[in-house]
């Protein structure tokens, strides 16, 4: 990957279910069946990769009864260790593009909002106290402008987390309680942000697999950050780097008595040094 990407979307608790709800129907449209039966998840690159676009682009588009009717025997060919046919890579690569298109379309009708920091992916952390035991400025940055977007919505907003290794996630829940009971500026954001993080697993949970589809896109198709000169890929750039600028925050912010337009997608160049 040409970054090291952190992020999430930030959705109301109104939207939830309904979101959830037209998921899976797309979901259903796309593939004709629910992929968690095929041991399958909704991730950016799953969706994305290069073969989907590769496969998605061997014929014209199919009729969507075609198309899931292929797809079906695609993943049970899958089940079944058996090489699926062409017309089979075909639907299925192609409604691995319907797909994100679709989730890219409801972030946008949900009313989702976009939050990222990116930092370069050579980053490597120093052997210091302060690099072990407190966010790094990526992960302050990212939770600055969250507190932005709920203050101006006059909201109160959970941090709902993909579970990962549970050695890392305690690690990390220890650095995030310093920060917000330790330090003035993380006392002041636990106005509005609920300071202790829920993890779920991703892959029974469709809006953290829709923020993994958006950061997915950030990495390879995101440039219009200054500095943010890292190799793309001009298939996902073409494709939803527009949607990702209409997705992000975009907002006022305040500092030292002045105010100035803020963004929910931020390039951190030195995550652990202080500037």
């Amino acid at each position: 990957m040409p970054y090291e990407v952190r992020g999430g979307v930030a959705l109301h608790a109104g939207e939830v279910w309904p979101f959830v709800q037209d998921v899976q129907e797309l979901e259903r449209s796309s593939f004709g069946t629910a992929l968690h039966e095929f041991r399958k998840e909704l991730k950016g690159c799953k969706l994305l990769g290069k073969d989907r676009f590769k496969w998605a682009g061997q014929a014209e588009r199919m009729r969507d009864e075609l198309r899931r009717k292929h797809c079906r025997a695609f993943l049970t060919r899958g089940l079944e260790k058996k090489k699926p046919t062409r017309d089979e890579f075909t639907a299925y690569g192609q409604a691995c593009l319907e797909m994100a298109r679709g989730m890219f379309r409801l972030m946008r009708d949900h009313k989702a909002r976009l939050f990222a920091a990116v930092i370069p992916r050579i980053t490597k952390r120093p052997t210091t106290i302060e690099a072990e035991e407190y966010l790094r400025k990526d992960h302050v940055f990212l939770l600055q402008r969250f507190f932005d977007f709920l203050e101006q919505e006059r909201q109160h907003g959970l941090l709902v987390m993909d579970e990962a290794d549970k050695t890392a996630d305690r690690r990390f829940v220890r650095r995030l309680e310093r920060y917000f009971v330790r330090t003035q500026t993380g006392r002041q954001r636990a106005v509005w942000i609920v300071p202790t993080p829920f993890f779920v697993s991703s892959d029974m949970t469709y809006p953290v697999q829709a923020a993994d589809l958006a950061i997915y896109c950030v990495n390879w198709g995101f440039r219009r950050v200054r500095e943010m000169d890292a190799a793309t890929r001009a298939d996902i750039a073409e494709e939803f780097e527009a949607s990702l600028s209409e997705l992000q925050f975009d907002g006022d912010a305040y500092r030292d008595g002045e105010v100035y337009r803020e963004f929910g997608i931020v390039y951190v160049p030195d995550p652990y040094t202080s500037r």
